[in-house]
């Protein structure tokens, strides 16, 4: 049971991301009132608190590796007080409220998720590359699972009487997993912990994990970007009401489906390889979705398939690599992981920060008729800067030296 279990504490992490990450800013346009400009400027404010604050997770979880429990509790508990705060918020809520609550859900999020990674030597039944690869597999199987809960919710719960869009009992609903998730996964905590040297930024930088870091950064842009306009682009550009949950769930099954060949695949021919076959599909999907027209759902449908497949070579891959090299380094990893956990967030922070405004001032309006100029902007915010950004990515990869990758 020590892998479910892994996978469990990971879809809980994954459920409380998608709100974060993908319903939080339609949320807080329509149901606060907040404008995309404020909304951007607000996350931003909290990657800058998350500067400082995952490192200090990382630096803290390696200095009382006998804390595994308690920390784990930490996570899973703010998480359980956070959701249910936010999305209860009244209409015309304050900006500081909402700072509040985020910056406790963020900071609960990102210890579980700093725990959970930096973890992955002690919660792998052995140490090697490949069953470091099967661990990543688990986790991400049980993220994305995560992922399909929390994209189906909302509407699931509506279509059984829930007002407010589904809100409300939507963070009744993650409170309430994240206690019955604590409780569970109480065994893996108290394995005991592996943990290795200090960690300096040059004995990352010898072991290859500051290459790591840089691609990880510049290929979270891409999804980074999707992820945060993914509500806009199917309500409002391709005008298909009703369709995102469908569509998002069909993106993050294909990514749970990949997940397991991708790790077999790795495992096989090596990551460095495995992502030069999958990172095109991406680049593809970007391209295809560029020239759609509205009203095509069949042909989005495609595209939400080929890119949830590159997703999942992604989430399994690239973090299993970083496992890799902190392992064979002797590296103490939740330390190193609250640094690639900043990085990631970065991305976010930096998609909503840029975007966002650039959708106001271009006249966009959610939910609203907008102009063609408007929608043109949202298209190329969607689908035409992350093809380039995910370009550069692939770029990256093909430079990794075989002895950062190699099995």
């Amino acid at each position: 049971m020590l892998y479910p279990r892994v996978s469990l504490y990971a879809l809980m992490l994954a459920a409380a991301g998608i709100p974060l990450y993908i319903h939080l800013p339609r949320f807080a346009a329509v149901n606060l009132g907040i404008g995309l400009g404020v909304i951007g400027t607000v996350l931003l404010v909290i990657r800058l608190v998350d500067l400082v604050q995952d490192p200090l997770i990382g630096w803290a979880i390696d200095r009382w590796p006998g804390g595994q429990l308690a920390f784990a509790a930490m996570a899973a508990l703010g998480l359980a007080i956070g959701f249910p705060l936010l999305f209860n918020l009244p209409q015309g809520a304050s900006v500081p409220e909402l700072v509040a609550i985020l910056i406790l859900l963020f900071s609960a999020y990102s210890l579980g998720t700093i725990l959970l990674y930096g973890r992955s030597a002690t919660l792998a039944k052995r140490t090697d590359p490949q069953e470091l690869m099967t661990l990543a597999a688990y986790r991400e199987g049980g993220q994305l699972t995560g992922v399909v809960i929390a994209a189906s919710a909302p509407a699931l719960l509506v279509a059984f009487g829930a007002h407010s869009q589904g809100y409300p009992a939507f963070g009744a609903f993650l409170g309430l997993l994240s206690v019955l998730t604590l409780i569970l996964t109480i065994p893996i905590w108290r394995r005991r912990p592996i943990t290795g040297s200090g960690l300096s930024f040059a004995g990352l930088d010898q072991a290859g994990g500051l290459r790591l870091l840089a691609l990880a950064l510049v290929n979270s842009l891409p999804v980074a970007i999707t992820s945060t306009l993914f509500l806009f682009f199917v309500e409002d550009r391709l005008q298909l009401p009703g369709k995102a949950g469908p569509l998002l769930i069909l993106f993050f099954l294909s990514a749970g489906a990949s997940v397991p060949l991708w790790a077999k695949l790795s495992n096989r021919i090596g990551p460095k390889q495995t992502l030069i076959i999958a990172m095109p599909l991406s680049i593809a999907g970007f391209i295809g979705a560029a020239t759609l027209s509205a009203g095509n759902l069949a042909g989005f449908a495609m595209i939400c398939l080929a890119s949830g497949a590159a997703l999942g070579a992604d989430m399994v891959v690239l973090p299993a690599m970083f496992s890799i090299v902190l392992t064979r380094a002797g590296l103490n990893a939740s330390a190193a992981f609250g640094v690639w956990s900043f990085a990631g967030k970065l991305g976010l922070a930096l998609a909503a920060f840029f975007t966002l405004p650039l959708l106001e001032r271009s006249g966009f309006t959610p939910g609203q008729t907008n102009s063609a100029q408007a929608l043109d902007t949202l298209n190329l915010a969607y689908a035409v800067l992350p093809c380039i950004l995910k370009v550069g990515a692939f770029g990256m990869v093909l430079t990794l030296p075989t002895e950062v990758t190699s099995k």
